[in-house]
């Protein structure tokens, strides 16, 4: 099987990229290497990409809106799936610059699953995100939550959503859409809550901590979201579907950063600042779905999960940590919710 992983190169696209090649499959990776955060990172992922591979991989730089490209990369490969995990992520950054996400999360979907009509892919895999569904109604959220985001990035994702269900309805591209809910583990974004509490942690400074630290957050493995999106190869039971992807519990942000502390030995207390805004108060996924359609079961709770991240962090500081502590300004919401 082929499959054309977009976004490739970065945090989630790159581990569903290396476990399909581990599995003997051929991946294509078509990533704009866009520097929101240091390159280096996104160049070590597509290292791993090759070593996991070698000549079964293949790597494309270009974006998902240029639709010459993307036909080129349909017609001469054979490509069966597509994953699509190509967006402008960051909550904040939309609400600063709101056409960038739009053009990448809706124009570049929209260019993919118009291409992936006139070529018979036989599988659209969607990212999005919870942050659809914005003002909280009840908890935990079940797919059929009102869907009202409080940022752009959400609305983009939303209409994502929409594109992709419209796609499968219409033009028969069987299309199915994971929400996923705040995804960390190993080489994620350096601009995120766990890298930046472990890093302050390690070099004996203390967590800040956005707002009164009691947001909750549904933290979802790395490993639990490669396994939903790789069971979607044989499942067909999803299409036209939306599924929720959480890990089911919730934490408030305090108890992460404590346990943060607890990991790294570190000898400090917390700090506050002044909480920033769109970030949602609170995330918590229902999975009833998941598990009907996918038999999904996620297996890493956020304190296993944060223990396994403290450990790779330590095994990978001498290139990783230069490289968040260089990007720590960037973006250190304590709450992305991509």
């Amino acid at each position: 099987m082929h499959a054309l992983v977009t976004g490739g190169a970065g945090f989630i696209g790159s581990h569903i990229a290396t476990e399909l090649l581990e599995r003997g499959h051929e991946v294509t990776v078509l990533d704009v290497l866009d520097p929101y955060y240091d390159l280096r990172i996104k160049e070590r992922n597509l290292e791993l990409c090759r070593e996991a591979g070698g000549d079964r991989f293949r790597f494309v730089e270009g974006s998902v809106t240029d639709e010459k490209l993307v036909r080129d990369i349909l017609s001469s490969h054979d490509v069966e799936v597509i994953y699509h995990q190509a967006a402008q992520a960051g909550v904040r950054t939309s609400v600063e610059n709101p056409k960038k996400p739009h053009r990448i999360n809706t124009t570049g979907l929209l260019t993919l699953l118009i291409a992936a009509d006139e070529f018979g892919i036989r599988r659209f895999v969607n990212a999005s995100s919870s942050s659809v569904y914005g003002e909280v109604e009840y908890l935990p959220y079940d797919e059929d939550h009102q869907t009202v985001p409080q940022s752009p990035y959400g609305v983009t994702k939303l209409a994502g959503e929409h594109y992709c269900r419209l796609w499968d309805e219409i033009y028969d591209v069987p299309t199915v859409t994971l929400r996923y809910f705040t995804v960390y583990g190993p080489r994620m974004r350096p601009n995120m809550a766990i890298t930046n509490f472990t890093s302050r942690c390690l070099n004996g400074d203390p967590p800040v901590i956005y707002g009164d630290g009691q947001q909750t957050r549904d933290f979802t493995y790395i490993n639990d979201v490669v396994d939903a999106n790789l069971t979607l190869l044989e499942s067909a039971e999803c299409d036209g579907e939306i599924v929720n992807v959480g890990s089911t519990r919730t934490i408030t942000i305090e108890e992460l950063a404590n346990h943060v502390i607890e990991e790294t030995g570190a000898n400090v207390d917390l700090e506050y600042a002044e909480p920033k805004e769109a970030d949602a108060r609170h995330t918590h996924a229902d999975v009833s779905k998941a598990c009907d359609l996918l038999d999904y079961k996620p297996s890493t709770g956020i304190r296993e999960g944060v223990s396994k991240f403290v450990d790779w962090y330590r095994q990978n500081r001498e290139w990783y940590e230069p490289l968040v502590r260089g990007t720590q300004q960037t973006r250190t919401s304590p709450s992305s919710t991509s």
